[in-house]
């Protein structure tokens, strides 16, 4: 056999073992979203169908909860069948600091002040989580809703909902409160080692990418947190 018949030979297996794994990737998928399991009597049951475990670096620095209503219209039949829909459930959105974009150098050390500054990457909200099961509220009108509709008029209060808690949870006075309380918890959590030296009049001062600067800061960056310590004792 020819160095050609070769390299088809090794070409077709290629494709085979990517076609196999693309099958596979794609039969996993229709499991995990689209298959129901049942009992041997054709119940469906409830069970975790897949579950994956991600690392994360991100401290938790404030939570926002409160209540969301949301509504929905379905036309169908040529405009003959209106339903409407509405919801109110319970929400909370958590915020959050990513400590893993938190550099060396974003520790600044003012020598002469005595303050340590932390330049901190900005908040982020995480998704709102709205407990349905919670729901208080829960209206649907029409003189003939069909099981489409239904199923369409809680897919857009679903989006609806989610879609405010959203605009709620950035809403400027939100994320103010969030910094105010990320710069407390940063700065408590810079604080301790510090005082485990036994130093007590070094200020820890937590700062965010749209703070203003104020003018003529001495500041030395080219120290760790840790050099700034052993310096101190």
């Amino acid at each position: 056999m020819g160095n050609k018949g070769i390299a088809r030979i090794v070409v077709a297996i290629i494709v085979i073992i990517a076609a196999m794994v693309a099958g596979r990737i794609a039969w996993d998928k229709y499991n995990e979203s689209y298959a129901i399991t049942t009992e041997a009597d054709g119940r469906a049951i409830t069970r975790i169908v897949s579950a994956k475990f991600a690392g994360a670096s991100a401290i938790k620095v404030g939570a926002l909860t409160g209540t969301v209503q949301a509504s929905a219209t379905d036309t169908r039949g040529f405009g003959m069948f209106t339903s409407d829909k509405v919801v109110k459930a319970p929400f909370s959105i958590d915020y959050f600091v990513d400590m893993s974009k938190l550099p060396a150098d974003a520790y600044v050390w003012d020598a002469e002040r005595r303050v340590l500054t932390i330049e901190a990457p900005d908040i982020v909200p995480a998704a709102p989580n709205i407990d349905w099961a919670a729901q208080t509220a829960n209206r649907t009108r029409g003189l003939v809703v069909t099981r489409d509709a239904a199923d369409q008029l809680n897919r857009q209060t679903s989006v609806n909902a989610r879609r405010a808690a959203v605009a709620e949870g950035i809403r400027p006075e939100h994320m103010a409160a969030a910094r105010e309380n990320a710069r407390r918890v940063l700065a408590d959590l810079a604080s301790a080692p510090i005082a485990a030296t036994g130093e007590q009049d070094i200020r820890v001062v937590v700062r965010f990418p749209f703070d203003a600067r104020g003018p003529g800061e001495q500041m030395d960056r080219s120290r760790t947190p840790e050099e700034v310590l052993a310096n101190q004792r």
